[in-house]
């Protein structure tokens, strides 16, 4: 079975960074999701979907997962 290791002196499971991580993960998934969404649209819409993303809400959410995961990586590395 595995062992749970805590970041030492901290008692928090997964560390210190543990919520810089999750940013950065969340960050980097909206960031490629929206971009994909603009630039690889489904071939075939299913039902009553949107043949394309609508273009300015996804960019917005694209900057917004870039800049999260820009200050994440940031506060990483420093």
């Amino acid at each position: 079975m595995a062992e749970v290791t805590f970041a030492e002196g901290t008692g928090l499971l997964g560390g210190a960074d543990l919520l810089v991580w999750i940013v950065l993960a969340i960050g980097a998934a909206l960031l490629v999701g929206n971009l994909l969404a603009i630039f690889r649209p489904p071939e075939r819409p299913k039902g009553e979907d949107l043949e394309r993303a609508p273009v300015a809400r996804s960019v917005v959410m694209a900057a917004i997962g870039a800049v999260a995961a820009l200050w994440a990586l940031a506060s990483l590395l420093s």
